[in-house]
């Protein structure tokens, strides 16, 4: 394994960091509130950005979603990453890829993603002339391409700015729904300043995408990103408290000198390089074609156990103006604890990852 990003990957990873850095300061995130940044979003589109992740890669895409999560930016970047440009380039059919990806890339088509873990949305085959192509949900019905959706997902992050959304019905099959009137939004408040909704679908027109396996592989690619972005939105937090301890005074010395702080900082910072190397190794797995969903459950638990002992530490660590929620390590500590929700309680996804073991070795030769 090698995680040393190549020459197009790390010029990407610079390139985001600057556009990060010069728009997502804690003033334009303070003014922009619960909602997205256009500005920004349109600079990340207009740099390439979105439309590169397909040769990038999900290794690629991790190395970028670090630098959002360092400034907590306002984007539907990962979404439309994830669900969007990298779902379809994998599981859409050569037309799809034709009419899709190119708005994807632009910024013109914002994909999010409703992958309940409860089955809550149910698919009805619309067969067209002449096709017997995928298998749609319901006995009696016939396979089809084209469906109608109905059910609910209660939270969708990011839907408020979707164009497109990417759901998965009660048999894990994968549907992409533009957002129409057929489409119930929901504003929905969630810990972190996302924007966030119910979705509600009533006989939402969808297009199939991708065979069986896109659910699986599409799920394995999610949690990797997000643990991407949790290794950034910690990196950011014990960046800001490490600044925070070399300046802060007490007693006439810097609260670094402390041996206490430099234990808990140290601690930090070791979660932070075990989240981020089980990140790229699930990318670079997936990026080399070969198995990675153990890889991916296993970043998933570093980010949801340890991503919430990060930001609790650099919140501790700045006294009792980590408290102020007005504060720029407080906005970390809020996405953090959201990240840790959105990827899953730490037991549920070892339970998971054991399961999934037992079954690997189960139908080994």
């Amino acid at each position: 394994m090698d995680f040393t990003p190549t020459e197009e990957q790390a010029a990407a990873r610079d390139l985001a960091a600057r556009i990060f850095g010069d728009l997502a300061t804690p003033e334009r995130l303070t003014a922009a509130g619960t909602d997205s940044d256009p500005e920004l979003w349109k600079a990340l589109c207009a740099a390439g950005l979105v439309g590169a992740v397909e040769e990038l890669g999900l290794l690629g895409l991790v190395l970028l979603l670090e630098e959002q999560g360092r400034t907590t930016a306002q984007v539907p970047f990962v979404s439309t990453c994830v669900y969007g440009l990298l779902a379809v380039a994998s599981h859409g059919s050569p037309e799809q890829r034709e009419r899709l990806l190119p708005g994807i890339g632009d910024g013109s088509v914002v994909v999010c993603g409703a992958i309940p873990a409860q089955g809550g949305v149910r698919a009805r085959g619309v067969p067209d002339e002449g096709e017997r192509g995928e298998g749609v949900q319901g006995e009696g019905e016939p396979a089809s391409r084209q469906g109608e959706l109905t059910g609910t997902v209660p939270v969708v992050p990011w839907l408020r700015d979707a164009t497109h959304v990417l759901v998965a019905d009660d048999q894990r099959g994968l549907w992409l729904t533009p957002v129409t009137e057929a489409t119930c939004v929901e504003p929905v408040e969630l810990t972190a300043p996302w924007q966030a909704g119910r979705l509600t679908l009533d006989g939402a027109a969808a297009e199939r995408l991708g065979a069986a396996e896109a659910h699986a592989d599409v799920l394995a690619t999610a949690r990797t990103a997000f643990a991407g972005l949790q290794a950034g939105v910690c990196a950011g937090s014990l960046a800001r408290a490490v600044e925070h301890v070399n300046t802060r005074e007490q007693f006439g010395r810097p609260l670094a000198t402390r041996q206490a702080v430099q234990l808990r900082a140290a601690d930090a910072h070791m979660d932070i390089e075990a989240i981020r190397v089980t990140a790229y190794e699930a990318a670079w797995r997936r990026d080399a074609r070969l198995p990675y969903a153990t890889h991916a459950l296993t970043a998933a638990w570093w980010a949801s156990e340890a991503g919430q002992r990060v930001v609790h530490t650099g919140q501790h660590l700045h006294g009792g103006a980590g408290a102020d929620l007005d504060h720029p390590v407080h906005r970390h500590f809020l996405w953090g604890r959201q990240l840790d929700a959105y990827l899953g309680c730490g037991d549920e996804v070892l339970q998971e990852l054991g399961e999934l073991i037992v079954s690997e070795e189960e139908v080994q030769p």
